[in-house]
């Protein structure tokens, strides 16, 4: 432990750091500027600090407000070093963080108990100090290691309906990264999205329960197939719904939104303009875009600047203006991601 003696006279500081060594196994600091000790400090944390009253440049006091402010110095004891009878002293260094005094002169048998009764506090700081760090970190492993599971069973989930759809896995990746690339635009927070990311390619979940003879059609859905289709949206939002984790919450909220439309002619619910949740109109963007360019068994893929029209076209009656116009602005950050995931 590093114990800080600052003091103006040598032969107070030779005296005090014999003592402070006799006292217990420590490494001690002196100076006998303390305005140099102050640019040390800024830099080292000690354990114990003794420092005088009466010093030039900087006296007692003014050592402590200063110390004081400094983040690794806000617990450490210090004791100030005054003669008894300056009361008044005393006072004002409580007020500033003062811990103990030593009267002048120095009683070595007082001395030696004071030192070794604050290195023992601050020793035990110093464990409960690591026990935090060490449960935080546990904690910090714990919370990932969650987090993986998550991601674990968003990917699975996704490769399961992978493996239904015809809809490759390109697909889901690149309408992720389009959704992500919107959130950005819309200077939505890094963490958002991220967890955008993450939670789009689960948008389609809800077609495992699709039967095959619909979602594998070669020709257009008739209007009684299409009524089909559409309940996996709505089935989406029953599989992801209710869970505890910000993730699969927001997984829940894309399943249900994403075929919903700005002019409220989409489904299920058939919201319209803000009442849409935001993950919605955000992927029925990027998601859209994506099938238009992606060749399917019923059509034939879109040319990127026809795909890019249609999004323009449908601004404000399928598309939500804002997400729209980010996702446009964004047009070549687009083209790299198209090129990024091909299928």
């Amino acid at each position: 432990m590093k114990v800080l003696i600052v003091d103006d006279n040598t032969t107070n500081l030779v005296l005090l750091s014999a003592l402070a060594k006799a006292a217990a196994a420590v490494e001690v600091m002196t100076f006998d500027q303390p305005l140099k000790a102050i640019e040390w400090c800024q830099i080292n944390s000690p354990d114990l600090v003794l420092v005088d009253f009466m010093m030039p440049d900087m006296n007692g006091h003014q050592f402590i407000r200063q110390f004081r402010t400094f983040k690794n110095c806000a617990d450490v004891p210090i004791v100030m070093v005054t003669t008894e009878n300056e009361k008044n002293v005393r006072k004002e260094a409580l007020a500033l963080g003062a811990t103990e005094f030593l009267s002048k002169p120095v009683d070595p048998s007082e001395f030696r108990s004071r030192i070794k009764n604050l290195l023992t506090l601050r020793h035990a700081q110093n464990l409960l100090k690591d026990q935090a760090k060490h449960l935080q970190h546990e904690v910090a492993l714990a919370t990932a290691s969650i987090l993986e599971r998550e991601k674990e069973l968003i990917l699975r989930l996704s490769k399961a309906a992978e493996y239904r759809d015809p809809e490759t896995g390109a697909h889901i990746l690149r309408m992720a990264h389009y959704s992500a690339l919107i959130a950005r635009y819309l200077h939505l927070t890094p963490e958002y999205q991220q967890t955008l990311l993450e939670a789009a390619p689960m948008h389609d979940i809800g077609k495992l329960a699709t039967p095959d003879y619909i979602l594998l059609k070669p020709g257009r859905l008739d209007a009684e197939e299409m009524a089909i289709m559409k309940k996996h949206a709505e089935i989406g939002a029953e599989i992801l719904t209710g869970s505890n984790a910000p993730l699969i919450q927001l997984a829940a909220e894309i399943a249900g939104a994403h075929h919903e439309k700005f002019d409220g002619s989409g489904y299920p619910a058939g919201l319209a303009g803000d009442d849409i949740p935001l993950a919605g109109r955000i992927v029925a963007v990027a998601d859209v875009f994506d099938a238009l360019t992606s060749e399917r068994p019923y059509k034939k893929a879109w040319s990127l600047e026809n795909a890019r029209l249609y999004i323009v076209d449908n601004v404000g009656s399928h598309f939500c203006p804002t997400c729209a116009d980010a996702f446009l602005d964004a047009w070549p950050e687009v083209l790299k991601i198209r090129a990024q995931f091909p299928d």
